[in-house]
């Protein structure tokens, strides 16, 4: 098996500040999970993701960049998922009986909706949260659903799709921003497959999963769950979620960027509660 592995999990512009604190918290603590040998983005996980395979540093300026006034920065007006889209998603899931029938039906509604932001736009805002318009040397895999087919999709340096491409298409919630094209193919969020796609550290002895989103459904297969199947096959799996405070501190909104800040410190408060158990993990 190789070695150690850091999964990011979806959950909106919330999410990016819960996780930016989670991992501030713990590398202030000294685990730098900056060192994994293969980190896995998806979603919100993929914008963090992509700052911390640059190193800590990333990190800590994307953590110090939640604390800012929402507005800043923003030059395309911040996202909401209303009841009619929630309603959607909710009959498409339910209609669903596997992650790919829920992929394509999502995919379907995507390419029927009209965003506020074009895709040129949302491109230009991705690519003005990550680092660098370069991929990392580290292992990084971001994720995607292909809006065709359902199937879940990654990409990492090895490919030719850029990774502000990539990543904006890992950021795709369907019916709020557009679809992503890259690469030949056109693409929706990578949560939509799994709140944090877990499953891509198999083969790895030590795994830490941060996921703003616990939950699962029917056919999606919730993080702890994903888990569970990795220590099946031999792995030694942390999972951190929210915990009471970050879900209030969160709210309903997990895309409001007003609960951005109070996200971050929520999570940068809640990293004390795992340091130990982390740590122990990680530089066992």
């Amino acid at each position: 098996m190789a070695d150690t592995a850091l999964v990011l999990g979806a959950g909106g512009v919330t999410g990016i500040a819960w996780e930016s604190g989670i991992l501030h918290g713990l590398a202030k603590a000294g685990v730098d999970l900056s060192t994994a040998d293969l980190i896995v983005g998806s979603s919100a996980g993929a914008v963090v993701g992509a700052q911390l395979a640059f190193g800590p540093a990333g990190a800590d300026d994307l953590y110090e960049r939640q604390l800012a006034s929402p507005e800043s920065g923003n030059r395309v007006a911040a996202g909401r998922l209303g009841p009619v889209t929630v309603l959607r998603y909710a009959r498409a899931v339910l209609s669903s009986r596997t992650p790919e029938e829920y992929g394509r039906k999502l995919g379907a509604l995507a390419r029927e909706s009209r965003p506020a932001a074009t895709a040129a736009e949302r491109r230009e805002m991705i690519a003005g949260w990550l680092p660098s318009s370069e991929w990392p040397q580290r292992h990084l895999l971001v994720t995607a659903v292909d809006a065709t087919t359902g199937a879940l999709h990654t990409f990492d340096r090895t490919g030719t799709v850029p990774l502000a491409d990539a990543v904006t298409a890992s950021c795709a919630i369907p019916m709020l921003w557009p679809v992503a094209d890259a690469g030949g193919g056109s693409w929706i969020d990578g949560g939509v497959h799994s709140p944090a796609n877990a499953q891509l550290a198999s083969g790895y002895e030590r795994v830490v999963v941060i996921a703003p989103t616990a939950t699962g459904s029917k056919v999606i297969v919730s993080p702890r769950a994903q888990a569970a199947e990795l220590e099946a096959a031999g792995a030694r799996v942390e999972v951190i979620t929210p915990d009471a405070a970050t879900k209030k501190a969160i709210g309903r909104d997990s895309l409001d960027p007003a609960r951005r800040a109070a996200a971050a410190r929520a999570g940068l408060a809640q990293s004390v509660a795992h340091t130990e158990a982390v740590a122990a993990l990680w530089n066992g």
